[in-house]
């Protein structure tokens, strides 16, 4: 498997692929693409088979799109699965091709093993019924279980209404267009007034006149996101009087405890924001971020669900050495789900280069896409006990800091034993299978030799 998977990869150069490696023509029809999440949090990738049909001009092109797009998710996600959405609505004879099927059923096979986390089969007609028998074989026993036909009102079962079409029971209002290159759906999060490019001046003007009166109780009320302020030495004392107030407000926060290493920030947590029930009360996070270049790095904040968060500062800078806090807070009633992404984007700035909203703005729209850094979250929200990604009250548990980071120790020890479980239970239900098969036949051979003797 090895083998096959690294002459695939040279035979196909996947490393390389890129958008030009494509022809535009297979990218504007929409045959293939990644675009929103299953129940589980999975990524939805979508097959429009009618979009397809069998060509062996551009048989080869199409293999391509398909390791594109899974080389393009895998450097993203680090191993997070994909939930292939087969759409076979509108299909008849003419769009059945059974190599094509098995390229893509060997891709999750040996090329990316462990990525598919289920096909989901929509609205198959009655004359591809064979085929799909034959795709079974394919699949072997284990991998046939995560095969789910599906109609209309089945295939909610899998995904919710928010990221299915119309013609699948749902509300989702995406229409497939190229270019450009169809992404995660990342958009600007809310702030304290609505959807923002930058920060907002005035809001920063008022906690500043409120810290004096505000307690960390009358923030969490009122859901107020604070970011840290830079402090320049030439500034006057009441420049940094203000600064430690809001200092002050900062250190309520826990900080995240793992860190993703990037080329131009530290960005903690490194994979998960994890978020508090409403019965815990607890539901905002935390993202820390650390320049660890030697010049001023923008940075900026997207998510899939822009109506259900307030991110605060979502477009800003972060000065050499520095760190900044960045306060996620779920918005207007909207619960947390683990369907949920954010992205962050940072690039690294000239020294000339000004900060200010107008500055970033423009920085954006003229930085290349090959000098930006980009960095995924998940959210996961938990019941009870509460990672250190999470803001906590003061006194609002009866133990020290250092108990509550044991705790969160503790807990991430046990998933990782819950884990090494599973494997460990996988390898002795197979040996079990072997060792069954053996004595099956060690008993048949018992039986054909006294048969032999006594014949």
């Amino acid at each position: 498997m090895l083998d096959e998977s690294f002459q695939w990869r040279k035979e196909f150069a996947v490393n390389d692929l890129n958008e030009s490696s494509i022809p535009k023509k297979l990218l504007e029809i929409g045959v293939i693409y990644l675009h929103g999440y299953d129940k589980e949090g999975n990524k939805l990738f979508w097959i429009k088979v009618k979009y397809h049909v069998k060509d062996n001009k551009t048989a080869m092109d199409k293999k391509k799109l398909i390791a594109f797009w899974l080389e393009r998710y895998a450097k993203r996600e680090n191993g997070k699965p994909v939930t292939v959405m087969f759409d076979l609505s509108e299909t008849g004879l003419n769009n059945i091709d059974m190599d094509f099927v098995r390229f893509i059923i060997n891709c999750f096979k040996v090329y990316y093993p462990k990525y598919l986390s289920k096909l989901v089969i929509f609205d198959m007609p009655w004359i591809m019924n064979a085929a799909f028998k034959l795709v079974k074989t394919w699949l072997g026993p284990e991998a046939v279980s995560l095969l789910k036909f599906t109609s209309k009102n089945e295939v909610q079962d899998y995904v919710s209404v928010e990221y299915l079409p119309p013609h699948m029971g749902g509300t989702d209002p995406f229409k497939y267009s190229y270019p450009p290159l169809v992404d995660d759906d990342f958009q600007t999060p809310l702030c304290e007034n609505g959807p923002i490019t930058s920060e907002d001046e005035t809001s920063s003007k008022e906690d500043i006149e409120s810290d004096g009166k505000e307690t960390l109780e009358t923030i969490s009320n009122e859901e107020q996101a604070v970011p840290v302020k830079k402090v320049n030495p030439a500034e006057s004392c009441p420049k940094a009087e203000e600064n430690e107030k809001v200092d002050s407000k900062t250190k309520a926060f826990k900080k995240p405890l793992s860190v993703f290493k990037g080329p131009l920030l530290h960005i903690s947590p490194a994979e998960e924001l994890y978020f508090g029930t409403a019965e815990s009360g607890e539901k905002k996070s935390l993202i820390v971020l650390t320049n660890i270049t030697k010049n001023t790095v923008a940075f900026k904040v997207r998510t899939t669900a822009p109506e259900k968060y307030r991110v605060k500062p979502s477009n800003s800078s972060c000065e050499p050495g520095a760190s900044v806090d960045i306060v996620v807070s779920p918005h207007g009633g909207f619960t947390v789900s683990a369907q949920d992404r954010f992205l962050i984007m940072a690039a690294e700035m000239e020294q000339s280069s000004g900060t200010g909203p107008a500055e970033l703005a423009q920085f954006w729209k003229e930085v290349p896409k090959n000098k930006v850094m980009e960095h995924r979250l998940r959210c996961h929200i938990i019941e009870s006990c509460k990672p250190t990604t999470l803001t906590l009250k003061d006194g609002a548990f009866n133990m020290a800091d250092k108990t509550t980071e044991d705790i969160c120790l503790q807990l991430n020890r046990l998933l990782e034993s819950n884990r090494k479980l599973q494997d460990q239970v996988q390898r002795c239900i197979w040996f079990q299978q072997l060792l069954l098969s053996l004595m099956m036949l060690s008993l048949a051979f018992v039986i054909s030799f006294f048969y032999l003797l006594y014949s």
